[in-house]
């Protein structure tokens, strides 16, 4: 008898906003940020890092969701919502983006 074992890879994504509120706001900032510390992290093979149109939250811009994880463990605060599918981060900009990743992000994915 042959036992046969699979292994699901598990990819967070990481999709940030670049709607026109969030465009003006530094979005592209945001982007080249997590592509950096996604390199620097040497977390390329778990993040698929995407562009995705408005997000719902305009006014909190720039929004990032972040899906496929588990946020069970997740603190929220006035930056971190838990979705049903796995983060809402608000607010991102440049200094922000490497807090977010390192005190947020990184966990999940070790």
């Amino acid at each position: 008898m042959q036992i046969e074992t699979y292994y699901i890879l598990l990819v967070m994504i990481i999709k940030v906003c670049v709607g026109s509120s969030c465009h003006l706001k530094g979005s592209y900032d945001v982007v080249e940020a997590f592509k950096s510390l996604v390199k620097k992290y040497n977390v390329e093979d778990k993040v698929e890092l995407q562009a995705s149109f408005c997000l719902g939250n305009c006014l909190q811009g720039v929004s990032v969701a972040v899906e496929e994880i588990d946020n069970t463990q997740v603190v929220e605060n006035e930056q971190v919502k838990r979705t049903e599918s796995g983060l809402l981060l608000s607010c991102m900009n440049g200094d922000a983006t490497e807090k977010i990743f390192v005190d947020v992000l990184l966990p999940i994915l070790k």
